[in-house]
């Protein structure tokens, strides 16, 4: 059983995307425009930048991503296996960032001792 009907939440989705659409078809045409504009080259391919999006998608906590581009990556011919390895790259990137970003709060720490030092 999944956690969530993912087939039902991708049409929620489109529905959602669709209805802002309507209300607002400039900004659909920009997003459009940028996730057009950053395939156009095709260096990467579809299957490589689908797994790209699954990761980001991962980081973002975006279920509307994953749910779009999941199909999108098994439509390109990405297997289960080549999408986990996507996602433990998103697993690492984002478990280094909560260590880089542990540093900057110990760096605040040190800032807001030695102001209270100089006080």
């Amino acid at each position: 059983m999944s956690m969530i009907d993912w087939n039902a939440y991708h049409s929620q989705v489109l529905a959602g995307v669709g209805e802002l659409a309507a209300l607002s078809p400039d900004v659909i045409r920009g997003y459009q425009a940028i996730g057009g504009s950053a395939r156009k080259t095709d260096l990467l391919g579809s299957k490589v930048n689908e797994l790209i999006a699954l990761a980001v998608a991962v980081s973002l906590r975006c279920d509307g991503c994953i749910v779009v581009h999941t199909e999108a990556a098994l439509k390109a011919g990405a297997t289960r296996e080549e999408i986990a390895e996507a996602l433990g790259t998103a697993i690492g990137v984002n478990a280094g960032a909560g260590l880089v970003y542990s540093t900057r709060v110990l760096d605040a720490v040190k800032a807001k001792t030695q102001e209270e030092r100089e006080v």
